[in-house]
């Protein structure tokens, strides 16, 4: 049967609900149309953008009469920056409509009919909360300028004044670099046609050490004064750190090797009264203060006595292992970058934690050889990306048959997947989830999760 829809035409729907990702969920006549820009109860005029046999896809142009959760975005740029999706829409929406996407993904996918879920921790700050920003160079009437993307756009970057999400601190350094590169006349990187030469700019804060790191990612060749750069840079006294990358791929990564500039090789963060040293690529969550609290849950959750072996599968730059360190017996790391492994050996030694260890390598491969060095585990932490434990991992943390499974997940949908072969398969069974919102006003939501066999 033919969609009832055509592309570019235009709709008045009342949405009903939000879509896994935040569109909105209108219906016409049964048929699913997912709406970019419309929230619960907001009656819109929507244009078609997409149309598929089961649904399509639309952009709100106008709100005709507003659902009774919209709220008045206080950031200048919101709409047409691809950031922050739900700042019109009032936290406690937000908070419910990441909950109820969680229990669906878990009875949807997960086949798990009456799913343990308890009620969400809300963010402790919902703005001024990223320790962690990327910006993008764009050329404006006025010289080179750093922004966001704008929303939808791979191609096209919005220039901006001001980013709610990051400090004071944050604002100025990205202030100082714009006003900078204005005076050294140096043009941004068109994406589109691969010419000119600034890409991007990385920010990263100690939120609880008051210190930032700065990394300046340009095309090939130095072409700027480095001298002028640092001397630019240090009149903002938490910047410690000033590093240099190049980028001479069309691909848009920051990831990348770097030389240091200025200052110390990496800044420290503080969490749960351990100190982790930060460079430019380790990876540590973005939100510092939900980072303690989603740790703290973790560690409940494991239900550690003092006399465990833990192993932590995707431990990163070792935060949450060595977090656990103090209330376990011992603990083994496992994480795939080579660098990342690197610092969290520093960071056991910048604590002077003894009793825990980490190697480099695929977790799905590497299990079986630390059973053999490590002993069998008690608890078995699991924090992986977004794709879940792909691959052999899953099958290896089942076979290890820990008593106590606890599992650290970005992503509701590769959650659900994973429980049901760990519950059906494995003979484990789903205790506990508490969501977490590391991330207000997007669609991402945390959670932690208890199995036990």
């Amino acid at each position: 049967m033919a969609a009832p829809v055509t592309r570019d035409q235009e709709l008045d729907l009342r949405i009903d609900s939000l879509a896994f990702g935040g569109n909105g969920v209108a219906r016409l006549d049964g048929y699913v149309v997912f709406v970019r820009r419309g929230l619960p109860g907001d009656r819109v005029r929507a244009r078609v953008t997409k149309v598929k046999r089961s649904h399509a896809e639309a952009l709100a142009l106008e709100v005709l009469e507003p659902g009774p959760q919209r709220v008045e975005a206080p950031c200048p740029h919101f709409g047409a920056c691809g950031g922050c999706r739900f700042q019109d829409l009032a936290y406690e929406a937000q908070l419910e409509a990441k909950q109820v996407q969680i229990v669906d993904s878990l009875r949807r996918l997960g086949g798990i009919a009456e799913p343990p879920v308890g009620p969400i921790v809300p963010s402790s700050s919902i703005y001024g909360y990223r320790n962690k920003l990327e910006y993008s160079f764009t050329q404006t009437e006025a010289g080179p300028a750093l922004g966001f993307h704008a929303a939808g756009r791979w191609d096209e970057v919005l220039a901006i004044e001001v980013c709610l999400l990051t400090t004071d601190t944050g604002n100025a350094i990205r202030d100082a670099v714009q006003g900078w590169a204005r005076e050294e006349g140096l043009p941004a990187y068109d994406q589109a046609d691969n010419t000119g030469y600034l890409r991007h700019l990385v920010v990263r804060e100690g939120r609880n050490t008051g210190q930032a790191l700065v990394q300046l990612v340009t095309a090939e060749g130095e072409r700027f004064d480095r001298d002028y750069l640092i001397e630019t840079l240090r009149r903002i006294p938490e910047v410690r750190s000033i590093h240099w990358a190049v980028n001479d791929t069309p691909a848009e990564v920051t990831n990348l090797p770097s030389l240091l500039l200025w200052g110390e090789e990496a800044i420290e963060e503080e969490l749960l009264g351990l100190r982790f040293r930060v460079r430019p690529n380790a990876f540590l969550q973005t939100n510092t203060e939900m980072a303690e609290t989603l740790y703290r849950l973790a560690i409940e959750a494991a239900g550690l006595t003092g006399e465990e072996t833990v192993y932590d599968l995707y431990c990163g730059t070792g935060t949450m292992a060595l977090a656990m360190a103090g209330h376990a017996l011992s603990v083994w790391g496992v994480e795939i970058s080579e660098e990342s492994v690197a610092c969290a050996l520093e960071n056991a030694e910048l604590n002077g934690i003894s009793n825990a260890a980490f190697f480099a390598g695929n977790v799905g491969q590497s299990l079986e050889e630390l059973r053999d060095r490590a002993g069998e585990p008690d608890v078995v932490v699991v924090d992986p990306p977004r794709a879940g434990l792909a691959g052999k991992a899953l099958k290896r943390v089942g076979e290890t048959g820990a008593p106590r499974l606890v599992y650290v997940s970005c992503n509701p949908t590769t959650l659900a997947g994973d429980l049901k072969v760990l519950i059906g398969e494995y003979g484990y069974t789903l205790r506990q989830v508490t969501p977490v919102d590391m991330f207000p006003h997007t669609p991402h939501v945390e959670s932690v999760s208890l199995l036990t066999r």
